[in-house]
């Protein structure tokens, strides 16, 4: 692993637009549908708000002054139940491969179970192999049916965690 000295803190009111950039920026570059996705979420430019709640946090991974990546965990929508949904988790190209997305990972499942929080849940996109293969290294497992309703109706990869 390279050397970083990228820190992993909290989203704050100014990181709104250049947050939005970078998750919009990753998802044409994987070649998502703009539809049935995180790139037509309205919450994308306003994430500090919507994170600003109770069990929910946003975190960023800044090196000097650019974000280069960003993952949340909020309550899963629509879901009778303790399970939070690990949220817009994406890292610019040149913050991949070095070790940023275990330690997002382990922050948001921190965060998770500080908050008590069951299990978590995660969709993706089957073209999504590197983040994939995060999620099982970090304990997820497919699942055959998705939980709740997100509106990410373009995301048939489902995975959940158990976490207490």
């Amino acid at each position: 692993m390279e050397s970083s000295t990228a820190v992993i803190r909290e989203i704050r009111p100014e990181d709104n637009a250049e947050v939005a950039q970078v998750i919009r920026k990753v998802l044409v570059e994987i070649g998502v549908p703009k539809i049935g996705t995180a790139y037509a979420d309205k919450a994308l430019d306003q994430m500090y708000e919507n994170y600003d709640v109770p069990r929910a946090d946003y975190f960023l991974v800044v090196e000097g002054n650019k974000i280069l990546g960003c993952a949340g965990i909020a309550q899963l929508e629509n879901y009778k139940g303790n399970v939070c949904e690990l949220q817009k988790m994406y890292f610019l190209e040149e913050a991949r491969g070095k070790g940023l997305g275990a330690q997002m990972m382990e922050v948001c499942l921190d965060r998770a179970k500080q908050y008590g929080y069951e299990k978590v849940y995660i969709e993706t996109m089957p073209n999504m192999k590197a983040a994939q293969k995060l999620y099982t290294a970090s304990g997820f497992e497919y699942i055959g049916e998705r939980l709740g309703n997100t509106g990410h109706f373009s995301c048939p990869v489902w995975m959940l965690k158990s976490i207490q």
